[in-house]
């Protein structure tokens, strides 16, 4: 089978990844945090290699990393713990559920919320979020990319914004992490991440980051191995947020797979990743009937939705699939987004290469398209 659905989960893993779990499992066996003894202590030590790895990497203090289940886990700790009284939130019209479902589930208590448009221009984009700003606006959150399209969001001129109004902003970099550099701070108050994605860390694995303006309330609260005689929850990171035992051996090698990210160059593996939806995209336009969904002048991340006349794009990713290459179709757990670009309810069949991924592969697919599409 070829990948071509990288945006869900990279596969393959780099070998430095895969080596790391096994190595976690057979040396790492010990609760971290919890006791005194060696095999503990050395279990803490490798977990908090993981935490320095990331906080080098999204520019933050180590103990401004939080380890999580996945994006979805870090976003539903940065809104919900960030909305401790009712107010109003801002967010995109290209948003994942992971982002829309946790701000839809505040209005239940009182919250309000809008919905900013994208434009392929960056500063309407901007003045689309800055127009929709109120007095009791209290926290921006957004996309730094979407997952359906790969449009980039101005996530940047955006944190200024919130920075001068002193609103908290929350970038999801479910598909900007290890792809384009997102940074902490200049705004940014918190980046939540996929372990599993650009990051190429096992399944399982999350990172939200803090820049430590904002404190979160916990949504789920137990042990952390400190302050144990103290029946309230730990107000201080990582502790906070980090309740029962990590996933030590997932996040040993997701530090692993942030090093490869590192080591490889995020301009080199988006060059190599953009080259391959250019080549792409220019496949398509040989093949009648298709139609890709990107704007001129708009910026993306390696991503590429196209539909075909006359099927739909489950059935165009199942025949695809059949011919070993996998690629998403639907609506990609993102309803507004497809909604907001026109393809709703039916979606798009989605491409998303890897580092891994190479100019013979891509070539291989259009074939295999080029021959469903010409059969009578």
């Amino acid at each position: 089978m070829v990948n071509f659905d990288n945006a869900a989960t990279t596969f393959p893993k780099p070998e430095t990844v895969t080596a790391a779990m096994e190595e976690a499992l057979l040396k790492y066996g010990g609760n971290p945090g919890r006791s005194g003894h060696k095999l503990s202590l050395q279990t803490a030590e490798a977990v908090y290699s993981t935490r320095k790895i990331c906080a080098d990497f999204f520019g933050a203090e180590p103990e401004n990393v939080v380890f999580t289940l996945n994006c979805t886990h870090a976003l539903n700790y940065a809104i919900k713990g960030a909305m401790r009284e009712n107010g109003h939130i801002i967010t995109s019209d290209l948003e994942h559920n992971s982002v829309i479902r946790p701000i839809n589930s505040l209005t239940k208590n009182g919250a309000e919320y809008s919905i900013a448009h994208v434009f392929p221009d960056d500063e309407k984009t901007l003045c689309s979020f800055e127009e929709l700003i109120r007095p009791d606006t209290k926290l921006i959150v957004c996309t730094a990319a979407s997952n359906v399209t790969g449009q980039r969001l101005p996530i940047e001129q955006i944190a200024k914004l919130c920075d001068r109004k002193n609103i908290c902003f929350i970038v999801d970099a479910a598909q900007g992490a290890g792809v384009i550099p997102i940074k902490i701070g200049g705004g940014i108050n918190f980046i939540c991440a996929p372990g599993h994605k650009g990051l190429y860390g096992p399944s399982g694995t999350g990172i939200l980051v803090s820049d430590g303006k904002y404190s979160l309330k916990p949504i789920i609260e137990g042990g952390t191995g400190s302050l144990s005689m103290d029946i309230n929850q730990p107000d201080f990171l990582p502790d906070a947020l980090e309740s029962g035992t990590v996933n030590t051996a997932g996040i040993y090698a997701l530090g692993k797979g942030v090093e490869f990210v590192m080591q490889t160059g995020l301009k080199e593996i988006f060059c190599h990743e953009e080259m391959l939806c250019q080549r792409f995209l220019r496949g398509l336009q040989k093949i009648d009937g298709t139609k890709a969904y990107r704007h001129k002048g708009a910026l993306y991340v390696p991503i590429v939705s196209f539909n075909a006349e006359g099927f739909s794009s489950n059935e165009l990713a199942s025949l695809l699939g059949e011919e070993g290459f996998c690629l998403r179709g639907g609506l990609h757990c993102a309803g507004i987004a497809h909604t907001a670009i026109g393809t709703a309810p039916d979606g798009t069949v989605r491409f998303a290469p890897s580092v891994f991924s190479t100019a013979k592969e891509v070539d291989d697919l259009l074939s295999c398209l080029k021959k469903i599409l010409q059969k009578p």
